[in-house]
């Protein structure tokens, strides 16, 4: 895969609002098979797509990239095969820096830059009115993937906000729904009267009813359509360590998930456990490895890699 096709790539996962990690190899100190502008793409179930040196290089990357799919976080990663060498111990306190030792290597060092690349907060907005057209605008410009929406449309598992600018029309169906999948934040534009006429007649739980927020917005004294739609994201912007997304029922491998993980117990590296990682079975346990070194290593001679 060419540096050309592996961009082409990246851009279909970002117009599919899949999450990945854009690996490049920034520094190479011989003898190593990657070269300064290798890249490669860890998606979400581990895959890794693209060249960022040998098995024990990609197996160091897969790790710490989907690590970095689940803290956002980009980071500079340093491969060697040994830490804490002089000249790496005053880096190893930078931020931003992880130095990881990797036995494996045949003796050089990759400095590698692994990118988070997650897909913005998507918001639903209901309404064609003034008000609905000024949430899509705003929120545009704010970075968030906002779109219009109708009610019966389908929720995605990865949706954030959707905010209901219909004035009275179709408002609870699409709260019921919102509130019943989950989503971190709803905003009904209402009154506070009628706004509470209208919650008090849904058929939700408690804490259902807990992420519906009517009237949406924070009291700024908003009169105008962009001002009200300013107010609905001040409110999301002040709310979003509350409503920070979490994976709901369905959302499929597209959703970063928590990283497993396992040490090789030939070469003492930790690896990430997907459908692709190397294993054998040793007295009805799994055991995984790093690459097929290590595993053939243990085939032959299991014993002398048991632990006490």
């Amino acid at each position: 895969m060419t540096n050309t096709d592996l961009l082409t790539r990246a851009d279909v996962l970002r117009h599919g609002r899949t999450p990945f990690v854009l690996a490049t190899v920034v520094h190479a100190e011989r003898p190593t098979s990657a070269k300064p502008g290798d890249s490669a793409l860890v998606l979400p179930d581990g895959t890794v797509e693209g060249f960022v040196g040998g098995t024990c290089a990609e197996t160091t990357v897969q790790l710490q990239g989907l690590r970095v799919l689940e803290t956002g976080e980009s980071l500079l990663l340093r491969i060697t095969p040994t830490a804490g060498t002089e000249t790496e111990g005053p880096r190893e306190a930078g931020e931003g820096l992880l130095t990881v030792a990797n036995p494996c290597l045949s003796g050089g060092t990759l400095d590698i830059f692994l990118e988070a690349n997650l897909p913005p907060a998507l918001a639903y907005v209901y309404g064609h009115a003034p008000i609905a057209r000024a949430l899509l605008d705003i929120g545009r410009a704010l970075g968030l993937d906002t779109r219009p929406a109708s009610p019966g449309q389908p929720l995605p598992p990865d949706l954030d906000v959707v905010v209901i600018a219909t004035h009275g029309r179709d408002e609870e169906t699409v709260l019921t729904e919102a509130a019943r999948a989950g989503i971190p934040y709803i905003g009904l534009v209402a009154s506070p009267k009628r706004g509470a006429a209208v919650l008090a007649g849904l058929d939700l739980t408690e804490e259902q009813g807990a992420h519906v927020h009517t009237p949406a917005g924070l009291d700024i004294g908003a009169r105008t359509p962009g001002e009200i739609a300013l107010s609905v994201y001040a409110e999301i912007i002040a709310l979003r360590p509350e409503t920070a997304r979490t994976v709901r029922p369905g959302a499929g491998s597209a959703v970063p998930q928590a990283v497993t993980e396992a040490v090789d117990p030939v070469c003492g590296m930790t690896v990430a456990i997907t459908p692709a990682t190397l294993s054998l079975d040793r007295a009805g346990s799994r055991v995984y490895f790093c690459g097929p070194g290590c595993q053939h290593a243990f085939a032959d001679d299991p014993s002398r890699y048991a632990h006490d």
